[in-house]
C-alpha cells in the first residue's frame, strides 16, 4: 500500500487547524452556531491555501450528529465517513474535465433526490471557472433556488472569470495567501510530529519558496524527506530548488552597484553553468533590491527577515545608489522575470536586465538632431544629396496661379522660395496673415493633387490605416462650399474613410497642409464617372486628340512626384511640392 502524502495526511479536520484563514473559519462557526446557513457558497483564492479544504469542513459541520458548539466533532458516523472519504452525499465535481452543459444537466436532475443518510447533500465543485457559459446558464436556477437539502460550494482560483450573474448568487469568501509565519509553524509541528530532523534554515526556505501555499511547502517537506538523510540541511534544500545562495545574489548586486558590468556578466553565467534556475536567480534579485528599496524610502528593516550582517551590507549598497537608479533596476529585473518564459537563452533577459541597470542616471541620453537651418535638410553620413527642396514650413499656403518659367524640364520649386510674377499696383497690396493662421485663400483640386504625396507622409504616424487606403485613392474635385471630394475604387475603403475617427484625422491633416479648412466628402470611383462623363476632345490633328490642358498638367505632376528623389525628400524630409512648370 502505498504512503500516505504529507498535505493530505496533515489535512485540518477542525476550522481551528485552518491556517491564516481566521475571516473565514469565524464566519462559518458563527453561522452554523446561529443556523444561518447559506445555500451556495463561493471560495476564491490562490492554489493551496485551504479552499477544498474549508469546502470539507462545512459540510462535515453542516451533517454532524453533534451539538452546534463541537462542529464538526469528528467521532460520529458522518464524520468518520467523510474523513474516510465514503460518504456519499458529499459529491466533489471537478469542473476542469465537466465543464459541459451535459454534466451540469445531470447534476440537475441528481439534485432533486434527497440525501442518503446526511442532513444535507453538499456540491464541492472545484475549479468552477473551467465550466462553459452554457453550463453556468443552466445551473443558475438550480443554484438560485435549490431544493432545501442541497448546498453548493464553488471553488476557484479565478473568480474574475465567473459571470456576474453566478457571483450574485453566492455568499464570496476570499482566501488569502499564508503568511509566512502560519506556513514556518505548522511545518515545525508536521516535522516533529512525522520524526524529521530539519534545520530551521531549511525550513524558512521551503517556507518562503512556498510564496503564501501550505500545500506546496508540504510537499515539498515530504520530497525532502525522502532523501533518506539524517538531517534535511539548507543547502539540500537550495540544491533541490535551484536557489542561488545569498553571496552570490549580493556579489551581483554589488557589481551593479560598482558599475562593473564585465564582473556582473561573470557571475551570472557562472551561476547559470552550475546548474542555477535563472528564473530562480531572477526572482531573487529581485527580492534583493527589494529590501534596498525599503531600506532606501524608509525604515525598511522591520520589514525585513535578513541576519544583522546583511543588513549591514544592505546599508551599504543602499548608501551608493539613488533612489530613481533603484527603481529603475527593480523595474528591469522584474521585466526579465517575465521574459525568461519564452527566452531561447536563459540568462539573456538577465544579461540584458543587469548591463541596463548598470548604466548611470547621471549618463547622457542621445541628444535629439540638431534642426537643419532654413533651405538645408538633415539626412544621414553618406547619404547622397538631397533635391533641393524645403522642410515643412510653419504655415503651408496653397499653390496659386503663376507665370510660367522658361524652363526645358519639369523642376520642383523649394518652398521658401517664390516664382517672379508680374509686379501689382502698391494699392493692392495686403499684409501677411499673422502665423499660425490659415491663409485665406480658396482649396483648389490643383493644390492638393500638387501635396498629395505630402498629405499621405503626414497621415501616416496619425492614422495608418487610413493612410493605406488613401494611397489606392485620388482626389476628384472640390465643391463650392469647399468640400474635397476623394474617389474610392472600392465600397470598403470608402466606408472606412468615412468613419469618424479616420474623416477627422484626414481633414485635419488636410488642412494643415493646403493652409485653408478642409471637409471630405468620400464616393466611388464608378458612381463618379457615371454622374461626370468624360467630355469629347478635339483633335489639333485628324487621327491625333489633343489632350486637355487639366491632363498635360496631372501628367506633369506624376512624373515629378514618381521620381525616387522627389518621393524621398517628400517622405523623409516633409517636403512639399509646390509647382510644377
Amino acid at each position: 500500500m502505498t504512503a500516505q502524502v504529507l498535505y493530505r495526511k496533515w489535512r485540518p479536520k477542525t476550522f481551528e487547524e485552518v491556517v491564516g484563514q481566521e475571516h473565514v473559519t469565524r464566519t462559518l462557526r458563527n453561522a452554523l452556531r446561529d443556523g444561518r446557513i447559506g445555500h451556495a457558497y463561493l471560495f476564491a483564492g490562490p492554489r493551496g491555501t485551504g479552499k477544498t479544504t474549508t469546502a470539507r469542513l462545512l459540510a462535515k459541520a453542516v451533517n454532524c450528529l453533534a451539538d452546534a458548539e463541537q462542529r464538526p466533532c469528528n467521532e460520529c458516523t458522518i464524520c468518520r465517513a467523510i474523513n474516510e472519504g465514503r460518504l456519499m452525499d458529499l459529491i466533489e465535481i471537478d469542473a476542469a474535465s465537466n465543464r459541459g452543459i451535459d454534466e451540469i444537466r445531470d447534476l440537475r436532475e441528481k439534485v432533486a433526490f434527497r440525501p442518503t443518510e446526511a442532513r444535507y447533500k453538499v456540491y464541492v465543485i472545484d475549479e468552477v471557472h473551467m465550466l462553459t457559459n452554457e453550463a453556468f446558464n443552466a445551473l443558475l436556477k438550480t443554484l438560485e433556488e435549490p431544493p432545501p437539502h442541497v448546498i453548493f460550494v464553488l471553488a476557484t482560483t479565478e473568480p474574475h472569470k465567473i459571470p456576474a450573474t453566478v457571483l450574485s448568487r453566492c455568499q464570496r469568501f476570499d482566501f488569502h495567501r499564508i503568511p509566512l509565519s502560519g506556513i514556518l509553524g505548522r511545518l515545525e509541528r508536521i516535522a516533529t510530529a512525522e520524526g524529521l530532523a530539519v534545520e530551521k534554515a531549511a525550513l524558512e526556505l521551503i517556507a518562503r519558496s512556498a510564496t503564501g501555499s501550505l500545500r506546496d511547502a508540504e510537499s515539498l517537506l515530504d520530497q525532502l524527506g525522502s532523501c533518506g538523510d539524517e538531517r534535511i540541511e539548507a543547502a539540500q534544500v537550495r540544491a533541490m530548488l535551484g536557489v542561488v545562495p545569498a553571496q552570490v545574489v549580493s556579489q551581483l548586486v554589488e557589481h551593479l552597484v560598482s558599475g562593473e558590468v564585465a564582473d556582473g556578466l561573470e557571475v551570472i553565467n557562472k551561476s547559470i553553468d552550475e546548474g542555477i534556475d535563472a528564473r530562480q536567480f531572477t526572482r531573487q534579485v529581485v527580492e534583493h533590491l527589494r529590501y534596498l528599496l525599503l531600506l532606501k524610502v524608509g525604515d525598511g528593516a522591520k520589514l525585513l527577515d535578513v541576519s544583522d550582517e546583511t543588513l549591514e551590507e544592505m546599508r551599504r549598497q543602499v548608501s551608493r545608489l539613488s533612489l530613481r537608479r533603484m527603481v529603475r533596476a527593480v523595474k528591469l529585473f522584474n521585466q526579465a522575470s517575465l521574459d525568461l518564459r519564452g527566452s531561447l537563452q536563459p540568462q539573456l533577459p538577465l544579461e540584458l536586465a543587469f548591463v541596463e541597470a548598470t548604466l548611470s542616471d547621471a549618463e547622457p541620453e542621445p541628444s535629439p538632431p540638431v534642426s537643419s537651418p532654413p533651405g538645408t535638410a538633415a539626412r544621414p553620413p553618406g547619404a547622397a544629396p538631397s533635391p533641393d527642396v524645403s522642410t515643412v514650413p510653419t504655415r503651408p499656403v496653397a499653390p496659386q496661379a503663376r507665370e510660367p518659367v522658361p524652363s526645358s524640364a519639369n523642376q520642383t520649386v523649394p518652398a521658401d522660395q517664390t516664382v517672379p510674377t508680374e509686379p501689382k499696383p502698391q494699392g493692392d497690396e495686403q499684409p501677411p496673415p499673422p502665423a499660425g493662421e490659415p491663409a485665406g485663400q480658396a482649396m483648389t483640386l490643383e493644390a492638393v493633387r500638387l501635396n498629395w504625396a505630402r498629405i499621405l507622409a503626414e497621415m501616416r504616424p496619425l492614422n495608418r490605416t487610413a493612410e493605406a487606403l488613401l494611397r489606392s485613392c485620388t482626389p476628384v474635385r472640390v465643391e463650392n462650399n469647399g468640400v474635397l471630394v476623394i474617389g474610392a475604387y472600392h465600397a470598403f475603403h470608402k466606408e472606412r474613410l468615412e468613419e469618424p475617427r479616420s474623416k477627422q484625422v484626414l481633414e485635419k491633416v488636410i488642412s494643415r497642409v493646403i493652409g485653408c479648412p478642409c471637409r471630405v466628402r468620400c464616393v466611388l470611383t464608378s458612381q463618379e464617372q457615371d454622374a461626370n462623363p468624360p467630355r469629347p476632345v478635339k483633335a489639333s490633328r485628324p487621327g491625333r486628340p489633343e489632350p486637355p490642358a487639366a491632363g498635360r498638367q496631372e501628367r506633369k505632376y506624376q512624373d515629378v512626384t514618381g521620381d525616387p528623389l522627389i518621393r524621398e525628400a517628400v517622405e523623409r524630409y516633409g517636403a512639399r511640392v509646390v509647382d510644377v512648370q
